[in-house]
């Protein structure tokens, strides 16, 4: 990590990228709180915030705050690419030596970016989690959701997922190098950075509420990102697809000799509804089974194409240049 940080450590200290989407209501809030904690750091910094394609006043939002403060630096994406996306343009194009995503919502407190930063430098760690260890502000039924997404998660893809770990971390140097080597199709990186095996710590923090604004992630996105980090990270679905066929042929097998038996012993009855309860299990039990298949060739099929998942109209520190 120590030659990474060297060649890097002439432009920036660290940088924040801040993906952001229709956030005007606390646009000014965000500000408030990251800029004295960053100027209070002592280290060159930058700060990305990712337009993911808003629509509302955001942009010029942005464009105000970045006339005042210099350190701020846009990055506008020219269509809406989804939280991943905005989250692995800035990540690509952030210059520190260490960088740390957070969301634009505050929910995750960014007075924890100088422990964050202190931790990595003191232990050398090259990643630092940000731990949800209390979620008391967040409703029942999200906070069963992602118990049990986490749960799934460190089933399929393994133990070393931190429970309760988001967004909100710390990256060196050379874990965001590692990164940019990779493939950017619908990366998951709160699977796909542990996965990497780099050193890594925790800051452990209760979870706020949303400082303004409606979230970005209603309950059709949270279901969509778990199937997104399922079939990413486990072939188990297609296991379970293979051994729900098996078990259908055992059902099959056991039908075919209770209608033999029956047939022989000539205790035969009109079975129009045990017939329709078979067509229905085994059609759906198929149907099943095709979709899961469909869902690991769509993103077969993504991959061949190789279409960036995301494209940048404008960054404000070319501008400069």
């Amino acid at each position: 990590m120590s030659a990474v940080y060297d060649t890097w450590r002439g432009t920036v200290a660290l940088s924040i990228v801040v993906p952001v989407f229709n956030e005007e209501e606390v646009l000014s809030v965000l500000v408030a709180r990251l800029r004295p904690i960053l100027d209070g750091c002592g280290e060159p910094y930058e700060v990305l915030a990712v337009d993911d394609g808003s629509t509302d006043r955001t942009p010029e939002l942005l464009e105000g705050v970045r006339s005042a403060w210099p350190e701020l630096r846009v990055v506008t994406l020219r269509r809406n690419s989804g939280h991943q996306a905005a989250l692995t343009a800035g990540l690509h194009r952030a210059r520190g030596a260490h960088v740390v995503s957070i969301d634009a919502d505050l929910q995750d407190p960014p007075e924890l970016i100088p422990d964050m930063l202190a931790l990595a430098r003191a232990d050398g760690l090259d990643i630092v989690y940000g731990v949800r260890a209390d979620r008391s502000t967040d409703t029942g039924f999200k906070r069963r959701t992602a118990g049990a997404y986490y749960w799934l998660m460190r089933r399929l893809a393994g133990s070393f997922v931190p429970a309760q770990a988001g967004d909100f971390r710390l990256l060196s140097r050379s874990v965001v190098e590692t990164l940019k080597t990779l493939p950017d199709q619908g990366q998951i990186y709160r699977l796909l950075i542990p996965s990497l095996g780099f050193r890594s710590g925790r800051i452990a923090y209760q979870r706020e509420e949303r400082a303004a604004g409606a979230t970005k992630y209603p309950l059709h996105k949270m279901v969509l990102l778990a199937l997104d980090s399922v079939t990413s990270f486990s072939a188990l679905p297609l296991r379970l697809a293979t051994a729900i066929g098996a078990l259908s042929l055992l059902v099959c097998l056991a039908f075919f000799v209770w209608a033999l038996t029956v047939h022989i012993t000539g205790n035969t009855l009109p079975g129009w509804t045990s017939l329709m309860i078979t067509v229905l299990f085994f059609g759906a039990v198929q149907l099943f089974c095709v979709g899961m298949l469909g869902e690991y060739v769509a993103r077969i099929y993504t991959a061949v194409q190789g279409r960036p998942t995301y494209f940048v109209a404008r960054d404000t520190e070319e501008e400069k240049q």
